[in-house]
């Protein structure tokens, strides 16, 4: 279209001055520039909608698989918590649930008191519950709770009555996962397992034989038969199923600490010359030395490789290296009372009467913060890296069948030969209140009892009684 002049017209009525409009223009220009500035300098941040994620997002499967490389890294905590987070993600994934209960029942085998591992299985169980809620036509899940079942009910505070309710539903977990895969090795395994406890050994060796059939390359089964072998007395075929489970999960120290109390036990009961015996536990000590490492590289604070060394040593009758590893293990954790229980008692087959008098109080009677820093004071002249390290509350161990002849009754009978019966006796009679019917206890406890009579009439004070002169008889 062609424009002329003549077209190109402004009525001179019409053009008008507005000032407030061209005002306000001005005003929302100049905003606009300050916004525009505020921006590019970062004064303000862009909305919500349109800014960048400052991180991607991971999903349930990234934090699974980091839980499961954790796993076989051997750093049980971090997995839990990477399946922790994959289970927050995705909370109606069964197998998420089922898995994170697995790792937890392995993990409590690395906890250091029983208190802590029964927590623990009570939370695998609690995993393995919202993995059959999840996923209740999955043999997976069935399977795994039957484990968590099975380890909870043979921890050491689970009362007769729980343990045999627990094993009862373990089993009725595990026939439920076979029924709905016959063949499934994990459940298969976790079967053997529960049936190994119930003592039915012969059934537990057949499912377990299966389990590693079907399952040749799963830690789980060749665990599993490894323990009933063990129980079976098939020491060496049971250490050979241990080691196939290290070769599948190099990085998990509780497969090298159960192959190492193997050797130990063989040791200890080898009718062999002294060489053979003393090679024995040189292989025990091996084994938990390699736990140790493990970790030790992985920053794992566990002191139980360590216990596990100064036993050994004090089966050995090594008594000071023996101590030296079990101080060590105190130094590590000093809120766990059986490591004061264990070092107490290397210390009285060392003839260290007194040294163990205040760690066997920890272990019995509880400590406060104020006594164990005077043991720590004590212990840690001999090491180094433990400066900071101070006084801490210990609980005392309870009062059970697992504890009473390692721990009261050597208390006790210490303090009742250093002629400290004011303290033994009220221990002594503690010990005679839980088990009133134990006829070996009951012997211990009378001949303490007649120690402290003896020294307590050496130290009573005699009548003097003054000579009469003999009458003279008369003539």
């Amino acid at each position: 279209m062609e424009l002329r002049g003549d077209d190109i017209h402004f009525d001179a009525r019409k053009a008008r001055s507005r000032p407030g409009r061209v005002a306000l223009y001005l005003a929302l220009i100049l905003l606009g520039l300050a916004l525009d500035w505020a921006l590019m300098v970062g004064k303000i941040q862009p909305p919500d909608l349109f800014a960048p994620t400052p991180t991607p997002t991971r999903s349930a499967i990234s934090w699974a698989e980091e839980g499961q490389a954790q796993f076989l890294a051997g750093d049980l905590e971090a997995a839990i918590e990477a399946y922790k987070m994959a289970t927050r993600l995705d909370p109606r994934n069964g197998k998420l649930w089922a898995e994170l209960a697995r790792i937890q029942v392995y993990s409590s085998a690395l906890l250091p008191t029983d208190a802590q591992k029964f927590v623990r299985r009570q939370e695998a169980l609690d995993s393995a519950d919202r993995a059959v809620e999840a996923a209740p036509n999955e043999a997976l899940t069935h399977a795994v709770r039957a484990f968590a079942l099975d380890w909870l009910a043979t921890s050491n505070l689970a009362t007769a009555e729980e343990s045999d309710r627990w094993l009862a539903e373990a089993e009725g977990e595990a026939s439920r996962a076979l029924v709905m895969s016959k063949n499934d090795p994990l459940a298969l395994a976790y079967y053997a397992e529960v049936l190994l406890d119930q003592q039915k050994w012969l059934q537990a060796n057949r499912f377990a034989e299966l389990a590693v059939q079907y399952g040749p390359d799963l830690l789980d089964t060749h665990r599993v038969y490894a323990a009933v072998l063990e129980t079976l007395g098939q020491y060496n075929n049971a250490i050979k199923e241990y080691k196939e489970a290290i070769r599948l999960a190099p990085n998990l120290t509780f497969f090298y600490l159960r192959t190492g109390l193997i050797y130990r036990h063989l040791a200890g009961s080898a009718q062999a010359s002294p060489e053979y015996r003393t090679a024995l536990y040189q292989k025990a000590l091996d084994y938990f030395a390699q736990a140790a490492k493990i970790n030790q590289r992985l920053g794992i604070n566990d002191p139980t490789p360590y216990i596990a060394i100064a036993k050994t040593y004090s089966q050995m009758g090594e008594f000071f290296i023996a101590a030296r590893n079990a101080e060590r293990a105190l130094l590590m954790d000093p809120t766990n009372p059986n490591t004061y229980a264990e070092l107490g008692i290397i210390y009285i087959k060392a003839r260290n009467y007194e040294g163990s008098v205040p760690v066997l109080k920890c272990a019995v009677e509880g400590c406060s913060p104020e006594e164990t820093q005077k043991i720590i004071d004590d212990i840690r002249k001999r090491f180094t890296g433990f400066d900071d390290l101070k006084g801490v509350s210990v609980q005392a161990l309870p009062l059970t069948d697992r504890t009473v002849g390692f721990y009261y009754v050597s208390y006790g009978s210490v303090l009742a030969a250093l002629d400290r019966c004011n303290e033994a006796l009220p221990v002594l009679d503690k010990v005679e209140r839980a088990f009133p019917n134990d006829p070996v206890l009951g012997g211990i406890i009378r001949e303490n009892r007649a120690i402290c009579r003896t020294l307590q009439t050496e130290k009573t004070p005699q009548p003097t009684i003054t000579p009469q002169p003999t009458p003279t008889p008369t003539p």
